[in-house]
């Protein structure tokens, strides 16, 4: 039986100290944000722990990303522009395009 997405968060590393994530450039240009909230979390999980196992989010940690979303890396694939965070990682995956650093933003930071 395949697991789904639900089954695979819960067990990603806990993010409960995470108010957000900002992902950068190579250069380290802040590209995008994703806050620790709802419609957002799950992504939040998974760009977490992609970061404490490879440092970064080069094209291996994403290929490790898509298979994390289970079933909504099929949807993104079928809607593109739907699931913002997948289509990111598709394009590291797939298209060549760059890596990304990160920055753990913590709830006691602002």
């Amino acid at each position: 039986m395949t697991q789904t997405f639900k089954d695979i968060l819960d067990t990603l590393p806990a993010a409960d100290d995470i108010r957000a994530i900002v992902l950068l450039s190579p250069e380290g240009e802040a590209l995008a944000r994703m806050e620790n909230q709802p419609g957002t979390a799950g992504s939040v999980r998974v760009y977490h722990a992609l970061v404490k196992r490879h440092g970064h989010i080069d094209r291996k940690a994403a290929r490790e990303g898509l298979a994390l979303y289970a079933e909504h890396t099929a949807d993104a694939r079928l809607n593109p522009g739907k699931h913002p965070n997948i289509d990111r990682l598709l394009a590291i995956a797939e298209q060549n395009a760059p890596g990304l650093r990160a920055r753990v933003v913590l709830r006691a930071e602002s």
